[in-house]
């Protein structure tokens, strides 16, 4: 149990893709392919002014083994690098596979370089250190990034190894030649700096872990602040349209009332259309009396929610566990999701009335299959669905109208409110149907909701 809590709190959600991929553009683009670029040109420059670090002590054949690595080398970053020059038009995945990419291949490179240029005495340990903090840039957070961060610390590992084992070969002619002095082993001084490239990658994870945290916590904090103040303005506006239409209502409805008394004892055709605009006041004022219960917007609150439990509360809310019932509620849910924040009754309207819905179409028994999942972009995916007898194709286009209904007893607004409240928050609904198979309605909830103003009141 404590193992999983220290799991969860060092998880890092992914950040947004549009922040992710201004990172990637600053550090690949903006950064690394300049850096390379120059760094690609001394090299092919040194292939003409002078041999491969003739000092080194290393064979010949390692000089040419890393030099058709380096031919190998430049083809990959051009290929990378135009990836990355049109990173705009790919998807997010393939901008990552690309950064992950040109990192090992930098790592394996480099690794190369510094055998030549001293082994573990080489100066190009510095680039190791580089790279994993240009990978806590550029790598999303996550198992991913401990992966590649540890893969360059096994480069470095690696540099040690082949440099022991090339020492190991040379007599002491050589090594005095050389001003080298034998070791069997890797000695202290390699392990203080693979303590220093695994520091780097623990602290560069903590340190991103968080500003990512803070950076969620501000996001949260903004959108919260956005939305009790258009909640409320929303509010407002329903509150002085409704108190505005109903007192001309009232007016006309003590009118109507007024001329019916004077004709009650002559009851004629007038009388009768008296009814009918009492009837039609009485309906009016019954919509605008729904109207004013969007005045609780401006006293709801705002709240950070949890996906799958309010799910499952709205399940229990419909079919009570005290209440036998032949229908069966399948939940398949895809967690982690991120917080909605939304205000609760509202949530809780658009998941009661669609399951409602179902249950009511399926009358005694039947099954609902409720799916919950996320998307790469963090925008929730819900998808509710019934194998009831499904709905025509020409009252499927009409199912979220407002008092238009299929039931006999049903009042035509469950859907209609449903409709609205993701609307509100900047989500979507979509219903499928087919006559004998069943009724599915998807719901997109976005990641970042900024409250529909456009919404008729």
């Amino acid at each position: 149990m404590k193992f999983r809590q220290l799991f969860a709190l060092m998880e890092i959600p992914a950040p947004d893709p549009e922040r992710l991929l201004r990172r990637i553009k600053i550090m690949e683009h903006d950064i690394m392919l300049p850096v390379k670029t120059v760094f690609i040109g001394i090299i092919l420059y040194s292939f003409r002014s002078a041999a491969w670090f003739s000092e080194t002590y290393t064979s010949d054949l390692a000089t040419q083994t890393v030099q058709l690595i380096f031919w190998f080398y430049i083809p990959a970053n051009v290929f990378l690098g135009m990836l990355i020059l049109g990173m705009k038009r790919l998807p997010l995945a393939v901008v990552q596979w690309t950064v992950v990419t040109s990192s090992l291949i930098d790592g394996m490179f480099i690794t190369g370089l510094a055998l030549l240029s001293g082994g573990l005495d080489s100066v190009l340990f510095w680039l190791f250190v580089a790279l994993i903090m240009r990978n806590a840039v550029s790598v999303p957070p996550g198992f991913s990034q401990l992966f590649l961060n540890f893969a360059i610390s096994l480069c470095y590992v690696l540099v040690g190894v082949l440099d022991v084992a090339v020492l190991s070969n040379l007599d002491e002619s050589e090594l005095q030649a050389l001003q080298l002095a034998p070791h069997e082993d890797l000695g202290q001084p390699f392990v203080l700096r693979l303590v220093v490239l695994l520091l780097m990658t623990v602290g560069c994870y903590g340190t991103q872990l968080l500003l990512e945290r803070q950076e969620i916590a501000m996001e949260e904090a903004r959108e919260f602040g956005i939305r009790e103040s258009q909640l409320r303005s929303a509010g407002r506006l329903a509150a002085e349209v409704a108190h505005r239409i109903k007192n001309p209502l009232a007016i006309i409805n003590n009118a109507a009332y007024s001329l019916q008394r004077s004709l009650r004892e002559n009851r004629d055709s007038a009388a009768q259309q008296i009814e009918i605009i009492q009837e039609e006041v009485e309906r009016a004022d019954r919509v605008i009396t729904q109207i004013m219960g969007y005045a609780q917007l401006s006293e709801g609150r705002v709240e950070k929610l949890n996906v799958v439990e309010e799910l499952d509360r709205a399940i229990a809310q419909v079919f009570p566990p005290a209440m036998p019932t032949y229908i069966k509620v399948h939940r398949e849910y895809a967690p982690p999701f991120p917080p909605l924040l939304m205000q609760r009754h509202h949530l809780s309207e658009i998941f009661v009335n669609l399951l409602l819905n179902a249950r009511e179409a399926l009358g005694e028994k039947g099954n609902i299959f409720i799916n919950a999942n996320q998307r790469r972009d963090h925008s929730i995916d819900i998808s509710l669905r019934d194998d009831g007898p499904g709905i025509p194709a020409d009252k499927l286009e009409r199912v979220f109208e407002a008092y238009y209904t299929t039931k006999e007893k049903g009042t035509g607004l469950g859907l209609a409110i449903a409709k609205h409240n993701i609307e509100l928050y900047g989500g979507k609904i979509r219903a499928d149907s087919e006559i004998g198979i069943g009724t599915r309605f998807a719901v997109t909830f976005p990641s970042k909701s900024v409250l529909n103003e456009s919404l008729p009141i």
